[in-house]
C-alpha cells in the first residue's frame, strides 16, 4: 500500500501545499495540478454535489499522478468517511466539528477495530489497490497514511479547540474562515480582532497539540498571510476561483 507524503511532512512540522476541487472534475485534473506542483487535491463534498462514483475515478487518476487525493465529506457520519477511504483518498476534512467527543467518533470512523469502527474490505476495494498482503500490515498502514482534518468553523468549535486538537488521530485542526466569521455574528470581516483572536487560538490549540493548522487561501495574499501566522497546510485557491480569476485578469487587460 502506498504512504501519504503529506501526512510524513507534517508530523514531521514541514509544510505542505495544494488546492480544491470544486466544480472541474474532469480525467486530467489530478496530473494538470501534480505538473503545477501541487502535493494533495482536496475534493469538496459538502457544497459541490460531487458524488462517490465520479470521487473513485477521482482518486484513481491521483494514485497516477503521484498527488495525495483528500476530500472534505459532506457530514460527521460514519457512512461517508469510511466510503471515501475505502475508494483511496488517503484523508478526510470534516466540516463543522465542534466537540472532542465528535473529533473522537471521526477519528473511530477511520481507524479499524479495536481502535475504531471501520469495517473492512481488503482486496476488493481501490483502497489497497487490490493487492494482497497479510491484513494486519494493511491495517497499521491505513492508520499510518489516513490523514484526519477537523473543521473549526464555529463558535463552538473555536472554544473546544483546544480539546479537539488534543484527541489522538486528529492530525489537522482546518481553519473555516467564512462559516467561522459567519458563526461569530461577523459576516466577512476578516479584519475584525475577535476574528483575529479565533485564529491565533487555533494555531496556539495546534503547538501546543503538536497539530497542524491548515488554512484554504483565495489568492496569493492570504496564502502567504497566513503561512506566516503559521499555517503549515495550505489549499491555494479553488479550481472556479482560480479560472475566473485568471479570465477576468487577462479579459481585463485586453479591454483596456
Amino acid at each position: 500500500m502506498r504512504n501519504n507524503p503529506i501526512k510524513e511532512t507534517l508530523a514531521a512540522g514541514g509544510v505542505a501545499y495544494g488546492t480544491m476541487a470544486f466544480e472541474f472534475f474532469t480525467p486530467n485534473l489530478a496530473q494538470i495540478c501534480a505538473a503545477a506542483g501541487a502535493e494533495f487535491l482536496l475534493y469538496d463534498m459538502e457544497h459541490s454535489g460531487l458524488g462517490f462514483d465520479a470521487l473513485k475515478t477521482q482518486f484513481a487518476v491521483c494514485r497516477g499522478a503521484g498527488l495525495v487525493p483528500l476530500v472534505r465529506v459532506p457530514a460527521t457520519q460514519y457512512h461517508f468517511i469510511a466510503r471515501a477511504l475505502d475508494l483511496g483518498a488517503m484523508g478526510v476534512m470534516v466540516p463543522m466539528v465542534e466537540t472532542p467527543d465528535q473529533a473522537r467518533q471521526i477519528v473511530a470512523s477511520t481507524r479499524y477495530p479495536p481502535d475504531g469502527i471501520r469495517g473492512a474490505a481488503f482486496g476488493v476495494a481501490p483502497h489497497d489497490d487490490y493487492i494482497t498482503g497479510p491484513v494486519s500490515e494493511k491495517i497499521a498502514r491505513a492508520h499510518e497514511r489516513t490523514l484526519v482534518i477537523c473543521l473549526i468553523e464555529t463558535a463552538k468549535g473555536h472554544a473546544k479547540v483546544d480539546a479537539i486538537a488534543a484527541v489522538p488521530g486528529v492530525d489537522v485542526c482546518w481553519l473555516g474562515h467564512f462559516d467561522l466569521t459567519n458563526f461569530m455574528g461577523i459576516p466577512g470581516q476578516f479584519d475584525h480582532p475577535r476574528y483575529l483572536q479565533a485564529v491565533d487560538d487555533i494555531v496556539a490549540a495546534c503547538r501546543r497539540n503538536a497539530k497542524t493548522p491548515g488554512f484554504m487561501a483565495a489568492d496569493e495574499k492570504w496564502a502567504t498571510t497566513y503561512r506566516d501566522k503559521g499555517f503549515r497546510m495550505i489549499a491555494y485557491g479553488i479550481d472556479v476561483l482560480l479560472l475566473q480569476d485568471a479570465l477576468r485578469a487577462g479579459l481585463k487587460a485586453l479591454r483596456e
